[in-house]
């Protein structure tokens, strides 16, 4: 609502803002995770939870400070070829229902993509058919090579109906060679 003097064409401006969980206070992330509960028609466990945190967030809230848009990017490992990879992996992007397809998710990428630039290795996420078309149109490219994890009993083939990460495009030019077996790191719940 404009206040007095407001021009009555007037409206809020959204504001972006990036954090590490620690500086999130638990205000914040219980409006994160109703966001997530809700994006997810409930199907965000904690494990899905656990992934989440720990790392940078991206937050777009409305002008009353209301949580409209989040995504994060945690510090995973990888190897290929025989190097290791600091992964930065981008985890529960999701926007407010009443406000899709209006650019949020866009904005939540673009600072997820600078932390990724600029602290690791790789960037690399798993994609719902919905969420796709939004990665793929900023240049996210499906790693066309095989992908496994390592688990507690060693390597861990991933179920064939499994889909392959998204990999961050200025990195894939780095060397990364689609014949060689991309291996992530153990985690409860969903592997990739």
């Amino acid at each position: 609502m404009p206040g007095a003097g407001a021009p009555e064409y007037f409206v809020p401006v959204n504001t972006l803002r990036t954090a590490h969980t620690a500086d999130l206070t638990a205000s914040e992330l219980a409006a994160v995770r109703a966001l997530l509960d809700d994006a997810f028609d409930g199907d965000f466990s904690d494990a899905d939870w656990a992934h989440t945190v720990g790392g940078v967030h991206a937050l777009v809230h409305d002008g009353s400070g209301a949580l409209l848009a989040h995504g994060s990017v945690t510090q995973r490992r990888a190897v290929h070829d025989g190097r290791t990879l600091r992964v930065g992996y981008v985890e529960a992007v999701a926007v407010r229902a009443d406000v899709r397809r209006t650019g949020l998710g866009g904005q939540v990428m673009g600072a997820l993509e600078r932390v990724i630039t600029a602290a690791y290795d790789l960037g690399a996420l798993s994609a719902s058919s919905d969420g796709a078309p939004l990665y793929t149109a900023r240049g996210w490219t499906e790693w066309s090579g095989p992908f496994a994890a390592y688990g507690p009993a060693g390597t861990i083939a991933l179920p064939a109906d499994e889909d392959p990460p998204y990999l961050f495009p200025a990195l894939v030019a780095r060397g990364l060679d689609a014949t060689r077996t991309l291996l992530f790191d153990w985690r409860d719940g969903d592997l990739l």
